[in-house]
């Protein structure tokens, strides 16, 4: 095996040095594009954006709710006998004063029957015992009968008088067990379940209700808020509270109401104040047992700086969004939103009013990145 002179090494070792200066330079060259031109710029971002506005919106908070009929009641017979007829169906709805049942009424009827008979009796001996006092004030004056038996008839008129009296009373009575065989609704209602069949005998006052009906129109939807809000509800000065009812996942228009009932006291447990809100419900959306999304309006606020509710975002520091600037870059600027719903957020500190914010594609955006609009404006309009 030959080996190279020391002289050759140290050649060979400097020629290597020599050649790593030039190809770093041309390495540099290459990457700066070679002949003085620049290298291609970062993609810009497709974004939607939005702009900032002042406007007066709704003061408004969101609760769920619990709907109501405003009453119910558990239809009992108040006599008893056979149920002779139904006069509904189940599930139907029924008129204010509309007949439900009928129980047989005649031994009730007999019943009046009887006491008006005694009533009658009792007023004709009534009427012979005043034509016997005016009889006897005569006689008793000339001394032909004894004031003694003057008396006695006085008291025995008082007596008939006051047996028609309880007669009187006891024909009421039976008009009314009669009437007590028809059993009517007290309010326009939709009936429920039926609990006892035509033919079967039915107990004055049984624990089972033959029906149970529920008042639907109009109807209550309950729902409970923060105490904090108290302030709030309690200042209309007389002006009704607007509330709205929403069933899930329901595309039709809430129901509109009022706020008609705030709680006297704070739940202790839980921080919160019980309401009721009335609804017309004339379509009857709205169904006993259900529950709604409540959306209540405590007035409107003037002036106020409102942004897309899409654009506001949350980070480590807070909410933010991306303010798009005059170059179509970017800036993320921190914002303090006093309330938000689907489609606006209000905005207390932040933003001012004409500014544009990006609504969408912020995933893939930066601080100083180059944006291109693909939505207008308010749906439509392209960013100039």
């Amino acid at each position: 095996m030959n080996t190279p002179p020391a002289t050759d090494v140290s050649r060979q070792r400097g020629l290597h040095l020599a050649v790593l200066p030039a190809l770093a330079a041309t390495v540099i060259m290459a990457a700066c594009g070679g002949g003085g031109s620049q290298g291609p710029a970062r993609p810009s971002v497709p974004v939607t954006v939005g702009r900032v506005v002042v406007k007066t919106v709704p003061v408004t908070f969101r609760a769920i709710g619990h709907v109501e009929p405003i009453a119910t009641v558990a239809i009992k017979a108040r006599i008893g006998g056979e149920l002779q007829k139904v006069w509904f169906a189940e599930g139907q709805s029924v008129a204010q004063g509309a007949t439900l049942f009928t129980i047989d009424p005649r031994q009730y009827q007999a019943a009046l029957r009887q006491a008006e008979a005694q009533l009658a009796r009792d007023k004709a001996l009534l009427v012979k015992a005043d034509a016997d006092i005016s009889r006897y004030q005569g006689l008793v004056k000339q001394d032909f009968v004894t004031k003694e038996q003057y008396d006695q008839i006085v008291a025995n008129a008082a007596a008939l008088q006051a047996a028609v009296a309880a007669d009187q009373a006891n024909v009421d009575n039976a008009r009314l067990q009669v009437e007590y065989c028809t059993i009517t609704a007290p309010f326009e209602a939709r009936t429920g379940n039926l609990n006892v069949k035509v033919g079967n005998l039915v107990k004055a006052d049984d624990t089972t209700p033959l029906v149970t009906i529920n008042q639907i129109r109009p109807i209550y939807a309950t729902f409970s808020v923060p105490g904090q809000l108290l302030p709030e509800l309690t200042k209309n000065n007389g002006n009704r509270i607007s509330v709205q009812a929403s069933l899930p996942q329901n595309v039709g228009a809430p129901e509109d109401g009022t706020l008609t009932f705030v709680d006297n006291t704070v739940d202790t447990a839980t921080g919160t104040i019980l309401l009721k809100a009335t609804f017309a419900n004339k379509d009857e959306r709205l169904w006993p047992g259900q529950f709604v999304d409540i959306l209540v309006t405590l007035g409107q606020e003037a002036n106020r700086i409102v942004a897309p509710a899409s654009a506001v975002q949350t980070g480590q520091q807070g909410q933010y969004v991306f303010v798009v600037k005059d170059d179509q870059t970017v800036e993320l600027r921190l914002v303090k939103v006093g309330h938000i719903d689907e489609s606006e957020a209000v905005i207390d500190k932040g933003l001012a009013a004409g500014e544009t914010v990006v609504t969408d594609g912020q995933l893939r955006l930066v601080p100083g990145a180059r944006i291109e609009v693909k939505t207008g404006l308010g749906g439509g309009e392209k960013q100039g």
